[in-house]
């Protein structure tokens, strides 16, 4: 099986780490923070700077115990239990997917500041987009190529403002200095954050990177402090050229600041420049994301089919085009839309920040041995404090005047938690269709309301069908993997008798109750029921030689597929036959188990495990149907 290839070192995960927390508050963050505090948000950059300094040195450490593809995810995975990692990594899913939309819409009006120009936006945009997953398609070398360009131009543009702006500067424009009281600086924080969010892209990076545990923590907190010194520059030079009410005002701040210092075609390079140091921050994200869904899908906590790694280019290429689509779906929906945007992304980012630096204490208490090639200095105390601002950030932007309430921030909260609670039936759904606790626990729920709805799940057709692939089973003994209420076992009891057998497996004890007296009320004595709660992983080892296996709807739920089989055949003759049916494309919208999508697979898996067999789909009103027939075999001859 391919795997991620490590061809990653310091100078691009740095760039990386650059490029992914610069955000656009670097370059709108001048006119959004001086329509909240005026001068006063240089002092918010400074703050917010150290702040994010000391958030870093948690990714840091975390990421040294944890070098990881799932980063945010792994982090929470060994903090919290399967339901809160899972919800950990979705938030982190929606934050990245926000963050690049800001981050593409941001660019897009820097370069094409008229709002006339819809569709040459969208195409640009699309294109980008595109071209920028084609690249993490094809390797991760190129990736990081680009990703080094992006951060040197990204720098460059804010040091031509920062260089010769310093020579410039009116420091009459810095009075007064609190002209909103110094209340509003917290205001400002939660509204410039964004500029130092996408510490978690580089940690996605950790399986391709070489040493991760070192090169990842070193590139998180230097990239932190790159970033952190140019905000506090670029807001300083840029007040100090022209006065934040002039600044508070304009969508693209920093064209008025270069237009000033550069000329009209200074202004305009520097346009160029931002744009791509923009799409250089989403192509951080637009690489990395695609890693995250990686991890969960590995762990069976997303569509496993996203899991797999391209034998040529060593890339998750499942996952990019996944994320690709999904890419351009946020994009059309968050075009034109950047305050809003950036509304809902700064609330959910830092409900994710917030358990991030909490699974670090939690860690310290669990696993106080674990090697740590980086540690967070005071973490109770600063745990404590940094839990603390994040929470007062968040109340200053609901709270804004301490007695009214933000109506907008509420409704904008309201859509955020809104956004995560959609991943809670996707967590059962994904939990149904892979975790035996929970398959067990569902069908035990749900037992009398599947004996209702038999006829309905397993039609008489299919049961005809099945009967007759089996064929003559007259004084046969055979097995039923996965019985459920029945339904298909009262039909093998009368075809075997009067002297044959019938052994019924199932995983939920429920639904053999219910098997049990069915059976019982009819007479079928020569019908033994088991209950096998690992059923997912084996064949019950009290089942005797039979003649042949039959099996219903238990495909898919197959953990040890491989063992299973070979287990059924220990228990065959030569000759002995198999009919395996298992339901696929749920109301034509649901995946399938990964090894169910391709028929070659399964053929493949059946013919190593010792049968030939023949695949067949049928389709069904609201699923379809996947019918594997065949025989235990001698040799590798085709089954007929």
């Amino acid at each position: 099986m391919a795997e991620l290839k490590r061809a990653l070192g310091f100078w691009t995960i740095l760039s990386l780490a650059i490029g992914s927390i610069m955000g656009t508050g670097l370059f709108f963050g001048t006119a959004i923070g001086s329509s909240y505090s005026g001068n006063a948000s240089i002092l918010a950059w400074v703050i917010l700077s150290f702040i994010a300094l000391y958030i870093s040195f948690y990714f840091a450490e975390l990421v040294s115990m944890y070098p990881k593809a799932g980063g945010v995810y792994e982090f929470s995975k060994h903090s919290y239990n399967r339901f809160g990692s899972f919800l950990m990594g979705w938030l982190a899913w929606i934050v990245g997917n926000l963050t690049t939309a800001l981050l593409v819409v941001a660019a897009i009006d820097y370069l094409i500041p008229d709002p006339t120009q819809i569709w040459l936006k969208i195409v640009i945009s699309i294109l980008f987009i595109v071209l920028l997953n084609l690249v993490a398609y094809f390797g991760i070398e190129a990736s990081a190529f680009l990703l080094v360009i992006f951060a040197v131009i990204s720098v460059g543009v804010l040091l031509s403002i920062i260089f010769p702006g310093i020579f410039q500067l009116n420091f009459s424009n810095y009075s007064p200095f609190f002209a909103f009281g110094a209340s509003s600086i917290f205001i400002t924080i939660f509204f410039i954050a964004e500029s130092f969010f996408g510490w978690e892209s580089a940690t996605y990076l950790s399986e391709e990177t070489r040493e991760p545990e070192k090169v990842i923590p070193k590139a998180i907190i230097l990239g932190t402090i790159i970033v952190g010194v140019l905000g506090i520059l670029v807001t300083t030079i840029s007040f100090g050229i022209i006065p934040w009410s002039t600044l508070s005002l304009s969508n693209a701040p920093l064209s008025i600041v270069s237009e000033n210092l550069l000329g009209n075609l200074g202004m305009r390079i520097v346009n160029v420049g931002i744009f791509v140091a923009l799409i250089g921050s989403a192509a951080g994200g637009i690489i990395t994301m695609p890693r995250l869904i990686l991890a969960l899908a590995r762990d069976k906590l997303f569509i496993s089919q996203l899991s797999s790694i391209h034998g040529k280019y060593k890339t998750p290429h499942k996952a990019i085009i996944f994320q690709t689509i999904v890419s351009l779906i946020i994009f059309a929906m968050a075009f034109g839309r950047y305050r809003p945007l950036l509304s809902l992304l700064l609330p959910l980012g830092l409900l994710m920040y917030f358990f991030i630096i909490l699974a670090v204490p939690i860690l310290r208490n669990r696993q106080p041995n674990m090697k740590r090639n980086f540690k967070v200095p005071f973490v109770k105390l600063g745990t404590f404090v940094l839990l603390l601002l994040i929470l007062g950030i968040l109340a200053s932007w609901i709270f804004p005047d301490f007695n009214s309430l933000n109506s907008n921030a509420l409704n904008t909260l309201k859509l955020g938690f809104s956004l995560i609670l959609v991943g809670i039936p996707i967590y059962l759904l994904l939990e149904i269709y892979y975790n035996p606790d929970t398959i067990i626990k569902i069908n035990d729920t749900l037992a009398y309301f599947t004996l209702l709805l038999e006829r309905f799940i397993l039609p008489k057709s299919v049961r005809k069908e099945v009967l007759a692939l089996l064929g003559d089973v007259k004084g046969k003994k055979v097995l039923e993997f996965g019985c459920s209420v029945g339904t298909l076992t009262l039909n093998l009891a009368e075809s075997v008798k009067p002297n044959g057998k019938v052994y019924a497996t199932d995983l939920s004890e429920k639904e053999l109750v219910i098997t049990k007296k069915r059976i019982t009320k009819r007479g079928h004595l020569h019908v033994v029921v088991i209950h096998d709660e690992h059923q997912v992983n084996r064949v019950h080892p009290s089942i005797p030689h039979v003649n042949a296996v039959v099996s219903i709807g238990m495909m898919g739920y197959m953990q040890d597929v491989k063992k299973i089989l070979k287990e059924m055949r220990e228990l065959l003759p030569y000759g002995g036959k198999i009919v395996f049916v298992d339901y696929a494309d749920f109301f034509k919208m649901i995946p399938n188990v990964a090894w169910l999508s391709n028929d070659r697979v399964i053929e493949k898996i059946f013919r190593e495990a010792g049968f030939s067999v023949f695949v067949q789909r049928k389709k069904g009103l609201f699923w379809n149907y996947v019918y594997v027939y065949g025989i235990k075999f001698h040799e590798n001859i085709p089954y007929v």
